[in-house]
This record gives C-alpha cells, structure tokens and sequence, in this order.
C-alpha cells in the first residue's frame, strides 16, 4: 500500500493539472452524483466520492456461551476522479480507497484501485489500459460498491472474484435490433489482480465476457447498480457467459503476486493455472431487481513441482494431505476451488424503503481452501435486509442485513475454536456520498 501512495500522489496532481487548466464550468449539481466540470471542447471532469462506516456483529451458536465477535470499521472511504475527452475520443479514471480494508476477502489491500485510460476509435468499440475491474469478474464485481442493496457483497465474490486487475481490456457494442444488444469484451491482464511493484511471476490471465441485453439498456447505467433506484417503466434483462484462464498464478485464485511459490528441481517456478467460467443474469423492473450468478473454478497443477516456498522464504519437500505425500492435493488445498450459486432480490418502495434477501451456496472441490475450518467450511448463507434510501439515488442510505450461515463439519470460529451449532452475522452501514 506504501508503494502506492507516490504514484496516487502523481496521479491526482496530473488530474488537477490537466482539469483547470481548461478553465472548468461546474455543472447543476445532483446530490451523490459528485461534481461534474465541463471544460473546453466540451470536456468533462468529475470528482466523486463516499463514506461507508460499518459495524460487523457476529454471533456463533455453540453448546457453551460464547461472546459475541463485534466489528467497527471505515468499510469504505473512496475519492475517484475522472474525465471524458472528446475530441481525442478519451476517457481516464483514478479511484483511491483510504479506509485500509480490503475489498472481497482475503484480496490485495489497496490504495489505489482505478488508474486507466481507455480510447475510443468508434461510437461501439473501446480499448482500455491500465489498472481496472475486469468483466471476466461475476456480474456482482462489476457493480459500484455504493449501490449495494445489502451491506455487503455476496460469498460468492469474495470467494471467487479479483477486486482489480492491470492490463489491457476491449469492449465493444452492437445493436441486432432495437432492443437486442451484444456486448462483448476480452481482456489480457498480468494475473496478479492489481498492478505487481516487484518481479511479475507467472503467466498472463486470459478472460472474455458476453452480455446479451434483450430488452434495451438499462436506465442510468442500471446494469452495474444494484437495487433499481430509478424504477425500470419497462423490463431490463441482460444474461452473461464468462470464462478466464489464468496461467502460472501465485496465490489462491490469481489476485495476487508471489503470494504461494513452488519450484521445479532446478529452482525455477513451478505453478498451477487457474481457470474460471460462469453465468449470470440481471432483471429490473419497476423498482424490483433479481440477481443470479454461478461460478466454477479449476486447476490444472503441472507435473515436475519438486518444493514449496515457506512465508519466510524457506523451502520444503514435504507436501503431506492427511499424512500422505501429494503434491497435486496439497496445490490444490490453497487454491479457491469449486463452485458458487448467488440469488438475490429485492424490491424498492416508493417511500424508498426496501426488502431484499440473499441465498448463497459454496460446493467446494475436495482438495480446496473453500474447505478452510476458519475462514470458509461454511457451504450456504441465507440473508435478509432492509435499506433506507434518504436521497434520490444512492447518495444517501443506511442498511442492515442478518445471514443466517450453515458450517460444515469440523467448522472453528476466529479463534480457532471448534463451533457446535451455526452462525449469524448483522451488518449495519451507513453509504454517504457526495
């Protein structure tokens, strides 16, 4: 995160370089949609932002009395600033994060999350460089942490998805009729997630996504935020295929770099790929929404893995599963393996209150860390949640949800204790934007 804060430095002086010196013309403003600057040639620049303070309370049922485990935490404090260029059929955003929390689970904690520039050469094609949100990612990933319509987002994500990732990404457009749209998009990134600030080990991340929209595009960029705010007057419905290979990954599911090391005879690394695919969908209409998703991962663990590199640099020859040397087994044991299956819905009142519920199911590989007794071994969720929408849009908003969570066998809590019943969490946040 250190790394990262000179170059957030640079980038937020190039921005204030490059947006004023057109002579800026703040725009009507509309509360939790930021402040929007038209310049010349009708170029746009943006800053917005927002808060989300967050309490965590999670409660194990176990045949003795256990406290409590209570969380406090800045879940959430982002500032992105952005920019359309016209003439030069230019775009660009930076997005930074100051609350230290990771974004999905066991991710990469980041500072700065979006450092991109993307070009345009038709109306229905664009090319974007740099650090970004992959669409490789379920459909969940690509929505705006800010228009979530519970606190927080799915296992399914946290388990499967990579918050950010840097290289090259094109997307394109097109209309077969009115209403039916494709849009299509491939990526080749470093697979490491976020930009690497030491030696890139590993191969590339191969992924592609196609969006088939059949009913028109949603309202206010509606396909990317959750609850339906705006209340579709007619029904908005995209389905998704997704499917990503990730060659030579150094940690669990490639989102991050040199985190798990292995090497051949010779001292040269040896490592598993990883790949991904999946289906989602998305409805919306007049004010209800439904979110599903499925994901499937795998790995293909290459012959001629001789020894594994320990936290502190140290290496071993030992790769025992239940006492038994496998060398394939144990790769596989710390890497995300298996599938997920998310439903979510909800509906948003006219009053701008709403009531929205989850099901999320983790069938782990046998050879997976989805099985970890601490941190995963826990195969459904079951939640409901109520929000209070106090603007127009996502500006302003407190939520709570309560999930319902069946362990597996052998399950500990996070004190590594064994747990005889099940688990519920509350979460409460609260989003302020600007």
């Amino acid at each position: 995160m250190k790394k990262q804060l000179p170059i957030l430095t640079l980038l937020l002086i190039f921005w204030a370089i490059t947006a004023y010196s057109q002579n800026p013309v703040l725009n009507k403003y509309t509360f939790g949609e930021g402040l929007r600057f038209t310049g010349k040639n009708a170029a746009t620049y943006n800053i917005t932002g927002y808060m989300q303070p967050s309490l965590e309370i999670k409660k194990y049922v176990n045949d003795t009395p256990v406290d409590p485990f209570l969380r406090f935490r800045m879940r959430r404090l982002r500032l992105r600033l952005s920019g359309d260029l016209p003439k030069y059929k230019i775009e660009y955003r930076f997005q930074a994060d100051f609350s230290g929390t990771p974004e999905i689970g066991d991710s990469t904690n980041l500072a700065l999350f979006d450092a991109w520039v993307s070009y345009k050469p038709t109306s229905f094609l664009e090319i974007k460089f740099g650090q970004s949100s992959n669409v490789t990612e379920n459909l969940e990933m690509q929505m705006g942490s800010q228009t979530l319509q519970l606190p927080e987002r799915s296992r399914l994500t946290s388990a499967f998805a990579v918050a950010r990732e840097f290289g090259v990404f094109v997307s394109g457009e097109f209309k077969a009729t009115s209403e039916l749209i494709f849009r299509p998009a491939l990526s080749v990134t470093n697979g490491d997630g976020p930009n690497t600030f030491r030696e890139d080990i590993g191969g590339f991340k191969y992924g592609a996504r196609l969006d088939i929209l059949t009913f028109g595009k949603f309202t206010n960029l509606g396909q990317f935020r959750q609850a339906d705010v705006v209340r579709e007057l007619t029904p908005k419905l995209v389905f998704g295929f997704t499917y990503s290979t990730n060659i030579g990954v150094s940690s669990r599911r490639g989102e991050a770099n040199g985190d798990i090391l292995y090497l051949d005879s010779a001292g040269n690394y040896r490592l598993p790929n990883y790949t991904k695919f999946g289906f989602d969908f998305l409805f919306k209409y007049r004010g209800f929404s439904l979110l599903g998703e499925f994901v499937q991962s795998k790995a293909n663990v290459p012959v001629g893995i001789a020894t594994r590199v320990r936290n502190d640099g140290s290496t071993s020859n030992t790769f025992l599963v239940n006492g038994v040397q496998n060398v394939e087994d144990y790769v596989k044991e710390r890497m995300m393996l298996g599938r997920g299956v998310n439903i979510q819905g909800g509906y948003l009142f006219r009053n701008k209150f709403s009531v929205d519920a989850r099901y999320t199911s983790l069938n782990a590989d046998a050879s997976s860390f989805l099985n970890n007794p601490t941190v995963y071994n826990r195969p459904k969720y079951y939640t409901l949640g109520v929000s209070k929408y106090l603007s127009r849009g996502y500006g302003f908003k407190i939520q709570a949800s309560i999930t319902y969570v069946e362990l597996g066998q052998g399950s500990l809590d996070i004190n590594r204790l064994p747990i005889t019943g099940n688990e519920w969490i509350t979460n409460i946040i609260t989003t302020f934007s600007f």
